[in-house]
């Protein structure tokens, strides 16, 4: 008998509980040890917490808020808010303090967990700030120690998880059956969660998903990836994002086993020990791999570069061949699988040995990146989405990838071009609109003949094969003083490519030319300084150096050589530190913004243009 498919997540929760039987859910790593917990544990805990949350009051409707890193406990909340019929508020452990403040505030959160203690102090200030009225109650995820209270919880009381579950085991003895009622209220119409968009540039805003919207987008994505039980993923991306929740939500409908990384940073050495099978990521992390691994060649021999550098050259073209679709000659087949013995292998062993593909979204991939992998045999699945669409409108599917585009629709989603060329999407998927906000709701969500439409804001076409194409965000275009259009985000994406970039933003909007300010990767600058017996190691002199500065400069000539005359970048400038969250650069989502990046490199930007060309 065909089983019903789920109408709400709390559904979905329930019938993958019960298809797993006994089988381990979630792994994660505790001092030098992997832990586990089986399908029985997960719901058991669900229940007590769900059940500990109704004790406190949480009904139908009520907005509860969590801040907390990536781990088992950050499903398990969710799954017992959802439970409750209540609205789970994710925020980003890294998100700014006044931020936090406001989403508090406009989402009038009754409840708020926070992983511990010392991500309590931190956003302390924002608890204070608010009346007392106003401000939630804090449960810890860890017990809480001496001093956490200090920081301005509800009542002056805090809980941990542990008290809340004991609390709800207690209602449970008492109300046999009560979680399952509950459960039940939840319709597919109801509000699920409110998503704070943290922008390039405003304020945040809630972005208001149903049951529908996420059900119907993780039963679409998931059979278009074709997981099976046996499949085990690697999970290292903030939970408050959409795209990685949707993807768990996958995972457990799919029956694939949930590993969490311990961070970004221990991602090379967690990815070794589970050898997962699929990976979800954002482009920062292949560029990263890439640099590393140019890291260590320039600390090769000779011999063991020249051979790396071929084997590079030959795994691009039979990737570039492959991609097409055309037959690989003999010749270069075979010197592909001697490069492949030498050199490729190795890189799939440090990612598991088992990879079946990596799946990319979150930004732009650049194609050269996604080329040279393929080579490699280490495949990257290129999505697109954005958090109103719950969050995924098309991907790219295993044995029908096509770099350079972000694949097709997925079922049950429709896209078309709109007259200047944006992208709109219709869908079950689409957002019920931002919270508190209907002007803006109603300037993104146009309501036609054959229903609602949201506007993308992204400019892109649509292929052959319904394949589509992503060209530039509608209000980064850049319109040069000589009249001539700029799509910077194609140019960032082919510089991002040189394997010593880390970062590079494009600017010249309302100037004569096109300029770039590019972060290299720091300890593969400093070997390049080496090679050239530059004395110094100092960043700061070396970004500055005219031989290092001329280095690069070739590069994102030849990276950007087939662009259109006032396409190309002019002139370039290094900078000597990271983008970040914390320095202002970048979004909780690693987006750059830009116009902040613009405005607090205002002098060297200056610098780059003729003393004619002014603000």
């Amino acid at each position: 008998m065909e089983r019903r498919l789920p109408g709400t997540l709390n559904e979905l929760f329930l019938q993958s509980i019960e298809r797993r039987g006994s089988g381990v859910v979630f792994s994660w790593r505790k001092n030098k040890e992997w832990l586990e917990m089986t399908a029985p544990e997960v719901k058991r805990r669900v229940v007590r917490l769900a059940l500990g949350l109704h004790g406190l009051g949480v009904a139908t409707g009520d907005r509860v808020a969590l801040l907390a890193e990536s781990r088992p406990e950050w499903s398990l909340t969710d799954y017992a808010i959802l439970a409750n019929g209540a609205v789970n508020v994710p925020i980003y452990p890294t998100q700014a303090v006044d931020q936090v403040g406001f989403i508090l505030r406009n989402s009038g959160a009754r409840i708020l967990f926070v992983s511990g203690g010392r991500l309590l102090q931190r956003i302390g200030p924002a608890l204070k700030g608010m009346e007392e009225s106003e401000r939630p109650r804090v449960i810890l995820f860890d017990r809480p120690e001496a001093g956490d209270s200090g920081a301005g919880s509800g009542d002056g009381s805090l809980m941990g998880l542990k008290d809340l579950e004991e609390a709800g085991e207690a209602i449970e003895r008492e109300e046999p059956g009560l979680f399952e009622r509950l459960a039940e209220r939840a319709g597919p119409d109801d509000l699920a969660t409110i998503i704070y968009t943290s922008g390039t540039t405003g304020v945040p805003k809630g972005v208001m998903l149903t049951h529908r919207n996420l059900v119907s987008n993780t039963i679409s994505a998931g059979d278009i990836f074709q997981l099976e039980e046996n499949d085990i993923g690697l999970s290292f991306l903030p939970l408050s994002h959409v795209f990685e929740r949707t993807v768990l939500y996958i995972y457990m409908w799919r029956g694939v086993r949930i590993c969490f990384a311990r961070g970004v940073e221990t991602v090379a050495e967690d990815i070794k020990q589970v050898r997962p099978t699929i990976v979800t990521a954002v482009p920062r992390l292949f560029e990263r791999i890439y640099a590393t691994i140019n890291k260590r060649v320039a600390d090769a021999t000779p011999m063991q570069q020249r051979i790396f550098h071929r084997a590079i050259r030959v795994g691009r073209q039979v990737a570039v061949l492959r991609d097409a679709r055309r037959r690989v000659p003999l010749w270069l087949s075979l010197e592909h699988r001697l490069h492949d013995r030498l050199v490729f292998h190795k890189w799939r062993e440090a990612v598991g040995g088992r990879m079946r593909f990596f799946v990319s979204g979150g930004a732009a991939l650049p194609s050269e990146l996604a080329y040279i992998f393929l080579g490699a045999g280490i495949t990257i699945l290129q999505g697109y989405g954005l958090t109103e669409t719950s969050p995924v409108v098309s991907f790219n599917r295993p044995g029908a990838n096509r770099i350079g585009t972000i694949g097709q629709p997925i079922p049950g989603v429709s896209v078309r071009v709109a007259e200047d060329g944006e992208l709109l999407i219709q869908g079950d998927n689409i957002m019920q609109g931002y919270y508190k906000m209907p002007e803006e709701s109603a300037e993104v969500l146009e309501q036609s003949d054959d229903g609602v439409w949201f506007h993308t804001g992204d400019i892109g076409t649509i292929e052959d094969q319904n394949y589509i194409r992503i060209t530039d965000r509608k209000k980064d275009l850049m319109k040069t003083s000589l009249g001539k259009y700029i799509a910077p985000q194609p140019i960032e994406n082919l510089i991002r490519g040189i394997p010593m970039v880390e970062q590079a933003v494009v600017i010249g909007n309302g100037r004569k030319f096109a300029v770039a300010l590019i972060v290299p990767v720091f300890d593969a600058l400093r070997e390049h300084a080496r090679s050239l017996q530059i004395e110094t190691r100092e960043i700061s002199a070396l970004v500055k150096d005219p031989r290092i500065i001329e280095y690069f400069k070739k590069r994102v000539d030849a990276a950007t050589r087939d662009l259109a005359p006032h396409e190309k970048i002019k002139r370039i400038a290094l900078l000597d530190h990271d983008f970040s969250i914390e320095g202002g650069e970048l979004t909780p989502t690693l987006k750059v913004r830009r116009k902040f990046v613009e405005e607090q490199n205002r002098e060297l930007i200056g610098s780059l243009y003729p003393k004619t060309d002014t603000d």
